[in-house]
């Protein structure tokens, strides 16, 4: 028993400890466009809203320094018709200092990690702006990080497949 846990914790000590502290947050670009208003559209609509999510990370010059952003984009459309009540674009970044993480996981690391503790203040952003905007506030769904990582990758394998050998 003692010489398993004697394993077990030189095993502990040779993985190297992760760490990721979040240095800094901010909104890089932001829009709001009220499209009913500028149309003076009045009554009572029924708004379906579809989001986009586009992730981005890179390497900063001091090492272990990272910036990742969440670009957001959400559109709001009179359900039944194409009119758009409004259009919101935010482009919300994060400054993170990762070390620990082994060479060939840092780019997941970067996209699910990161992108999950940025996305509870991003929420609150969106929810305050749609709010000021003259519209109910957007709650945002959760977000499945690692599942928009797999697709990202799956997107990518196959337009790699789809090029033609050159």
């Amino acid at each position: 028993m003692a010489e398993e846990d004697a394993k077990e914790n030189t095993a502990a000590q040779a993985a190297p400890q992760v760490q990721m502290r979040v240095l800094g947050q901010f909104i890089r670009d932001m829009s709001f466009e009220n499209v009913m208003a500028q149309k003076g559209v009045s009554g009572d609509v029924q708004p379906e809203i579809s989001v986009q999510v586009n992730l981005d990370a890179k390497k900063r010059p001091t090492e272990h320094q990272f910036e990742v952003s969440i670009k957001l984009k959400l559109t709001s459309k009179a359900k039944g018709l194409e009119d758009v009540l409004f259009l919101c674009e935010i482009d919300y970044c994060g400054l993170f200092h990762v070390e620990g993480v082994p060479e060939d996981q840092v780019h997941p690391f970067l996209m699910i990690e990161c992108p999950r503790m940025l996305f509870p203040f991003l929420r609150r952003i969106v929810s305050d702006i749609t709010r000021d905007g003259g519209f109910p506030p957007v709650n945002l769904d959760n977000i499945d990080f690692v599942a928009l990582y797999r697709n990202e990758l799956a997107r990518r394998q196959a337009a790699q497949a789809q090029k033609p050998n050159a």
